[in-house]
């Protein structure tokens, strides 16, 4: 199994789901005021999968790399401006989908 693949897509899950929690915590559908290391556990993963896909990526010298790398960026945001104001948090979390769906488009073309 090709590991740029494997590794762009686990990141993209894992974005996915971490987007997935916290736009049901932010509706109000879900409270994880005892359990909010769930949440950063997953920015974790996903910003550690990203990385390993990148890296991966630039050995194999795959065109993927040019489509996630984009995504550090607002990984970046996220922990440097916090989680208040809510709107902020959520536009620099959604301006890192196109990266993942970018990606995920290039590793299984």
């Amino acid at each position: 199994m090709d590991p740029v693949r494997t590794l762009v897509t686990a990141a993209a899950a894992s974005y996915t789901a971490n987007c997935a929690l916290g736009g049901s915590v932010a509706l109000g559908l879900l409270d994880t005021s005892n359990v909010r290391w769930v949440h950063h556990g997953l920015y974790i993963a996903t910003s550690a999968l990203t990385a390993a896909a990148c890296a991966a990526g630039l050995k194999a010298r795959s065109t993927t790399t040019l489509a996630l790398v984009s995504a550090l960026a607002p990984l970046f945001l996220l922990q440097r401006h916090g989680a208040r104001p809510l709107r902020r948090h959520t536009r620099d979390a959604l301006v890192a989908a196109p990266c993942y769906v970018a990606g995920l488009v290039l590793a299984w073309r």
